[in-house]
């Protein structure tokens, strides 16, 4: 089945490299690509008191702004389609998955010097997060002219299933994977037994089913985001993916986490896989979202 990507996109350097990187990531994966546009992201409907009318109102009044996109997407190397909206609610967003059946959703990082908690880019990735949608966040400095062919897993000890909306991303790895690297850091100890565990946990899962078996590395470090970041140098890695463990799914992505420190510095895109526990049963949430 052909790939989707939707790419949330926007005016500022950061939205309009991350559609670009999405464009680059669509021809070579031959997928179609969406550009969403959103004015905020949140898990309750701002217009559910106020009536669905100041709702159409206020997309009545950008009629400039889809029409620049338009000319954004005219641009693009992909045929896309553009989508507006006021608010990425969870309806929306489950609304989009079951139309387009998109492999990952797109973003920048938030524009130097804003706020995490405004941010519309660091609420819509938590709010993908929250629904277990794969979440691919772009960095400015990401070259964007070449696709991924270098991967970086991060991973530890612990087994985890990929969720169902993880599994199609398998595709992405087997299309352009030239080098597959697992990364395990230990906390400041050489633990070699972890990284095995690191290993098996990756094949397990079945991310890397029918491909070279990934090149093992261990990184000694206090602070994981920061082995992780010179894994990335070390391994000359074009993108880095992570795991969204089901216990953190409702904790913030860009606030003061492992994962939000690495978003905020890495400079190659970096990919938050949403995963179960190995045994667990499923959530009702997530079988919502299958």
């Amino acid at each position: 089945m052909s790939l989707t990507i939707i790419a949330f996109a926007g005016f500022y350097e950061g939205a309009r490299h991350a559609v670009r990187y999405a464009d680059t990531l669509a021809q070579a994966l031959q997928a179609r690509l969406v550009l969403l546009h959103v004015n905020r992201a949140s898990m309750y409907d701002p217009y559910e008191m106020l009536g669905e009318e100041f709702r159409q109102d206020e997309l009545s009044r950008q009629t400039e702004t889809a029409a620049a996109l338009y000319r954004q997407a005219e641009g693009l190397s992909t045929p896309a389609t553009v989508e507006i909206t006021t608010d990425l609610l969870p309806v929306v967003a489950q609304d989009l998955a079951k139309r387009h059946h998109p492999v990952l959703f797109v973003l920048g990082q938030p524009e130097p010097g804003a706020a995490a908690s405004t941010s519309v880019e660091a609420s819509c990735a938590d709010l993908l997060r929250t629904l277990h949608y794969p979440v691919l966040v772009v960095p400015r400095p990401a070259p964007g002219q070449e696709p991924p062919r270098r991967f970086l897993i991060a991973a530890d000890r612990e087994p985890f299933t990929l969720g169902p909306n993880a599994r199609p991303l398998r595709q992405l790895l087997a299309t352009l994977g030239t080098h597959i690297a697992v990364a395990h850091v230990s906390d400041n100890v050489v633990d070699d037994a972890g990284c095995g565990a690191a290993l098996r946990a990756v094949q397990v899962s079945g991310l890397v089913d029918g491909l070279t078996t990934p090149e093992l590395r261990g990184y000694a470090h206090h602070h994981s985001d920061a082995g992780l970041l010179a894994a990335v140098q070390d391994t000359q890695a074009d993108m880095v993916l992570v795991l969204a463990r089901e216990r953190s799914y409702l904790s913030e992505l860009f606030h003061r986490s492992v994962t939000g420190r690495l978003l905020a510095q890495s400079p190659v895109p970096v990919l938050v896989l949403p995963t179960t526990t190995v045994g667990a049963p499923v959530t009702r949430k997530a079988a919502a979202t299958r």
